[in-house]
């Protein structure tokens, strides 16, 4: 009482070890890990190319101003050459604001490069991070896999398995379910050999048929036997060619 005791409370304390190991999966909590160091590792890359397009507007509006800043200071020396030494003034006021909002692009453009710089150093140390986690949580992965597995078959060769517990009784019932059908198909055989029951699918007449070739047989059995008994060569004697087979059942006296 004692043993089955003991055997109940081991299987009861593994299925629910295997309850708890269904629901604390080191797998899945691994692989929930690097889908998130993943995601942030695209909103790295994503933040990345919002600074490139940033930067690039930025060198595109510089571009346009210094265009502008060099042909003011083209026109104020053609103003200065005509004796126009107020449009020169002009021209050279119009190029100082111009250089004024360069300077400002050129902070913007320079704070840009250092966040793009920044963001590049965290890109790449992140996505190191992440495949050196990958290598890791596979190994681990990997381990856990056939740990698992070992604890399965260690627990099906004890017999305290899931599954196992329940293998002897289905052995036995399907031998007692075989063991039954057998049975019903010999009592059923004699039934309808006895004419007890009535076979359905046998041709008219089937069981008149069926007893006079019982009685041929039984008339034959007599023959063979009483030939014998005059010392007749009878059936089954020695000298049978390998041939000899194909006659057999076709004659009185024949192999």
């Amino acid at each position: 009482m004692s043993s089955n005791t003991s055997r109940m409370r081991t299987i009861f304390r593994s299925k629910a070890t295997r309850a708890i190991d269904r629901i604390e999966d080191p797998r899945e909590t691994l692989d929930d890990s690097y889908e998130q160091q993943v995601k942030l590792l695209q909103q790295v890359r994503q933040a990345l190319a919002e600074v490139a397009t940033a930067k690039k507007r930025i060198d595109l509006q510089g571009q346009e101003l210094g265009t502008r800043y060099q042909r003011l200071g083209e026109q104020a020396r053609e103003a200065l050459a005509g004796g126009r030494e107020d449009l020169a003034r002009a021209a050279l006021e119009r190029r100082s604001l111009i250089e004024r909002q360069v300077s400002a692009l050129q902070e913007q453009y320079a704070g840009m490069q250092r966040q793009n710089d920044q963001l590049q150093d965290r890109e790449r140390q992140l996505a190191e991070q992440i495949a050196a986690f990958r290598i890791e949580k596979e190994t681990i992965k990997a381990t856990y896999t056939a740990s698992e597995a070992q604890v399965r078959a260690n627990e099906a060769v004890a017999g305290i398995g899931s599954r196992i517990d329940d293998v002897g009784t289905s052995l036995d019932r399907a031998r007692d379910r075989v063991a039954q059908m057998q049975a019903r198909a010999a009592a059923t055989d004699e039934l309808l050999s006895s004419g007890a029951l009535k076979d359905l699918t046998a041709a008219p007449d089937a069981d008149i048929e069926r007893q006079l070739a019982a009685m041929s047989a039984r008339a034959e059995v007599d023959r063979q036997l009483q030939e014998m008994k005059d010392g007749g060569r009878g059936r089954g004697s020695g000298g049978r060619t390998d041939e000899e087979w194909l006659s057999i059942g076709h004659g009185p006296g024949t192999d």
